[in-house]
């Protein structure tokens, strides 16, 4: 496969992404495979990251390299600008997950974040994020996307089923009339009951339970 590799142009204009909506991991926690998870508003990586990187930079010292797998970028560009700095931007195919992001700083080193696809539903993306961001996490950013995948299945089979239900009355109250009722209590089972024996025949005796004692 070969990246689509974009070239800066002064007649361009692209304007900066508001706000990202990023999750991190708590600051001191133990090393996870993912430090945390970013959800962009769209696969323009040149007009997402500066937005991403600008508030990164404080809290992992400044970006200096970035690099993704090209599958999910139609366009990898050669670098961006942040802040004043230019920040390189590079991109593995086989080496590296392609719902991943690795950025290196000066200071602190390699981080790794789950790229949540821009059109993930707001639920999914919630879950991801949380996912991605836990100390403990020990899966890789596609098993949270397959995770997240079979989740949504599993809620939309739910929702299917109920609709069925809903369709067919099962939420309808059923008329008393028609509820099965218990079976009749004769006088002689009265007297078994209140003996201690359990009267034969009824539904709660054992196929094997012995005979009860004459009275």
């Amino acid at each position: 496969m070969t990246a689509t590799i974009s070239l800066p142009s002064m007649f361009e204009d692209r304007s900066p992404s508001p706000y990202p909506r990023l999750s991190l991991a708590p600051v001191g926690s133990a090393p996870a495979l993912l430090d945390g998870a970013w959800w962009p508003r769209s696969r323009d990586l040149e007009a997402e990251l500066p937005s991403l990187l600008a508030v990164l930079d404080p809290l992992w010292g400044r970006i200096t390299r970035v690099a993704v797998n090209p599958v999910h970028w139609p366009t990898v560009p050669r670098k961006v600008s942040v802040a004043g700095h230019v920040v390189k931007v590079g991109w593995f195919l086989t080496e590296q997950d392609p719902h991943e992001m690795l950025l290196l700083s000066y200071r602190v080193g390699r981080w790794n974040l789950l790229v949540v696809p821009p059109q993930t539903t707001p639920g999914s993306a919630t879950w991801l994020m949380a996912a991605a961001s836990d100390p403990l996490g020990m899966s890789t950013a596609s098993r949270l996307m397959e995770e997240a995948t079979f989740l949504r299945t599993v809620a939309e089979t739910d929702r299917a089923v109920e609709a069925v239900w809903d369709s067919e009355g099962g939420h309808m109250v059923r008329d008393p009339v028609s509820r099965p009722r218990n079976p009749a209590v004769t006088a002689d089972e009265r007297i078994l009951t209140v003996a201690g024996v359990t009267p034969v025949g009824r539904p709660d005796v054992p196929a094997d339970a012995p005979d009860p004692p004459p009275i």
